[in-house]
């Protein structure tokens, strides 16, 4: 008994060594404490930094800072950085990259403008040690992007421009401590350190932005079936990446986020890797990573002086009001609206990781003293709690304007609040999985139905039979769509014809659009819809979309769009428009359309109207007897919409007739889809 008690009395030891132990606290504490202090409305974020200084080492000692935590960390951190790049709009980040390059001016101009003087002539700071704490002051880390990502803001132009000017910011700051501790060395600034530095970057920025789309497109490709492994494959180029930029001689989030760019494009942003990836960063590395902020935060600094107080106060005050003249000066400038600026000024303002960088190597190096590092701790404590309250606050009200302009528009519209309902009737189970991942890529994350799955079997003695072994094939696609928290439901019908049997179900489930499969044909059927499928596109009129994917959703690049005249006609006309978006923007890819100019007007009208954010290149078309024209620019990572139209419609093409047979002919490297908008 008495060797069980000193055993157990070594174990809880403080601080704690058990490394199983202290990954269960760890564990409890991001389990338990933001449910703890929901009630008094604080974010969890800034429950898991105060956490953090409770169990700390200058809090009540329970954990010291070791290698475990250390990585934990570390791996939080890159985490935050890759997600931001990966959930980046890169169509939106195109589009305002002269935003980003601005306000990433502005964020680091100003603090460093700001702090500079503040530091040099009221705290008495020699040049060197004033001009490094100044552009700590510049750098900012995205502590509350969980926030934005979790709310649904994170695709806000707004947002974009903030992650686009952090990496600008902090990659400037980090180069300037490069340089400044060049300068500190032993033969200072010499062409042989500059030479260096640019070949190095150079390097580096060839591998991720050419090396590795390829290897990840080459991966995806090969191994699409083995899901799992993406997983795998993601975390480590993500980190490949973070040691190459320390390599290159700048900090591994610089890495982590140009990798999130890098991949960007290959992973669609409701994919179930898309999923799994967020999953495991924001229910455990990340809460690690806040949790080790809060360790580093020694509240005795407080009272160990008035000093150490003026320092501290100093800097925090400096570093939110650079940040937030940055914020001001980019409303300004672009005429972004209060809330706007307030996002921008929550996501910029939060100090952490760069910032304890800078500093942690210019204490080493003796060009900070002990009451800047100090006080800089105290900086990333008020920071981060600022910067939190400010994003979730902002956050939450931008939700609930874009929910209200969302009821505006559909009322004004005069529809009912009905939820979008998808139907996926299934032919050939073969190549399924990727009709199901175009489903969950297009579907309305508002609506709570769920993406149906259809089979219709004849009316015989082996019906029931029939129903059974279909069920049974369909489980696995009901476990793929969870993976991305997508529900799926598997319905059967009997019918002695299938085409009836679908355009019931659609009328019995109120679909709104029809998801089918490219049929088989043979050869002397040179048409790609075939008997069966014409009959279904007869006795329905709903919209309908048939794909012919030929390799993972995630490695397309740009979407071509032919439209015929007068489809803006079509009943089903706002719906195809927003579905192209959609998986445009899920995609990140370029989406190009071709169309005449009225028709263009018209796009354009309802993407104002539905207030849609699509960045659409136009290119004038009106010659349907030409159309294959477009082969000669499309590449085989492209995709091919064709918006086609029934008989009885208004934007009804004779060439329509020779379509089907004419894209498989010419296009067979391109995944196609053809639209059939309802009428």
């Amino acid at each position: 008994m008495d060797q069980f008690l000193e055993v157990l009395k070594h174990e809880f030891t403080l601080p704690l060594g058990n490394p199983v132990l202290v990954f269960s606290l760890i564990l409890f504490i991001i389990l338990v404490a933001p449910h703890l202090f929901k009630r008094f409305n604080i974010p969890g974020i800034i429950v898991l930094i105060i956490s953090g200084i409770i169990i700390g080492p200058f809090g009540l000692g329970i954990l010291e800072e070791n290698a475990a935590i250390e990585l934990f960390s570390t791996i939080g951190l890159i985490y935050i950085m890759f997600i931001a790049g990966l959930e980046l709009d890169m169509n939106e980040f195109k589009v305002n990259k002269h935003k980003s390059l601005l306000f990433g001016v502005f964020t680091f101009v100003l603090p460093l403008a700001i702090g500079f003087p503040v530091v040099h002539y009221l705290l008495g700071y020699d040049f060197n040690t004033s001009f490094l704490t100044a552009s700590m002051f510049a750098t900012h880390t995205l502590l509350a992007y969980p926030v934005v990502s979790r709310l649904g803001v994170s695709k806000n132009q707004a947002v974009a421009i903030t992650v686009g000017g952090t990496i600008l910011t902090d990659t400037a700051v980090l180069i300037v401590l490069a340089v400044i501790l060049g300068n500190a060395q032993e033969g200072g600034l010499t062409m042989d350190f500059w030479v260096r530095l640019a070949i190095s970057l150079a390097i580096f920025s060839a591998i991720i932005f050419m090396v590795i789309p390829k290897v990840a497109k080459w991966f995806f490709t090969t191994m699409e079936k083995d899901q799992h492994s993406h997983y795998i494959f993601v975390l480590a180029m993500v980190f490949f990446a973070s040691f190459l930029a320390e390599l290159a001689g700048v900090e591994p989030i610089i890495g982590a986020f140009l990798a999130g760019l890098a991949l960007n494009g290959l992973i669609p942003h409701s994919s179930a890797l898309m999923n799994r990836i967020e999953f495991l960063g924001n229910s455990l590395f990340i809460p690690f990573f806040l949790i080790s902020v809060g360790m580093l935060v020694d509240i005795s600094i407080i009272f160990s002086g008035w000093s150490a107080i003026i320092v501290a106060l100093t800097l925090s005050i400096v570093a939110i009001c650079g940040k937030w003249t940055a914020a001001f000066l980019t409303q300004q400038v672009f005429r972004y609206s209060a809330l706007q600026r307030k996002l921008i000024f929550g996501l910029s303002s939060g100090h952490a990781a760069a910032t304890l960088a800078v500093i942690m190597v210019g204490y080493e190096a003796e060009i900070l003293d002990i009451t800047i590092l100090n006080g800089t701790i105290i900086l990333i404590l008020i920071t981060s709690i600022v910067s939190t309250l400010v994003t979730e606050n902002t956050a939450k009200k931008l939700v609930k304007e874009e929910e209200e302009n969302a009821d505006l528009n559909a009322a004004g519209n005069g529809k009912a609040f009905k939820k979008e309902s998808i139907l996926l009737p299934i032919a050939n189970i073969v190549n399924f999985d990727k009709l199901l991942e175009f489903a969950i890529l297009v579907k309305d994350k508002a609506s709570n139905s769920p993406v149906r799955i259809l089979t219709v079997v004849p009316n015989n003695e082996e019906a029931e039979l029939n129903i059974a072994q279909a069920n049974s094939k369909l489980e696995g696609f009901v476990k793929q769509a969870s993976a991305s928290e997508t529900e799926v439901k598997i319905i059967s019908t009997i019918d002695q014809s299938i085409s009836v049997g679908i355009s019931r179900a659609s009328k019995e489930h109120m679909a709104d659009l029809l998801i089918l499969g490219w049929p088989n044909t043979s050869g002397i059927i040179n048409r790609v819809v075939g008997s069966k499928m014409e009959k279904i596109i007869r006795s329905t009129n709903k919209t309908i979309f048939i794909c012919h994917l030929l390799q993972p959703w995630g490695t397309h690049k740009r979407l071509y769009v032919a439209v015929p005249p007068l489809v803006d006609k079509m009943t089903g006309f706002e719906l195809w428009l927003k579905k192209s978006i959609r998986l445009s923007k899920e995609l990140s890819a370029e989406m190009i359309v071709h169309c005449d100019e009225q028709t263009k007007q018209s796009i354009d009208g309802m993407i104002k109207k539905l207030n849609l954010k699509a960045p659409i290149m136009y290119n004038a078309f009106d010659d349907w007897d030409d159309f294959l024209y477009l082969a000669k620019d499309m590449q085989e990572d492209d995709v091919l919409m064709v918006v086609s139209a029934r008989k009885s419609s208004p934007s009804y093409h004779a060439y329509f007739e020779k379509l089907p047979g004419k894209l498989d002919k010419y296009f067979k490297e391109n995944s196609k889809i053809i639209v059939y908008p309802q009428d």
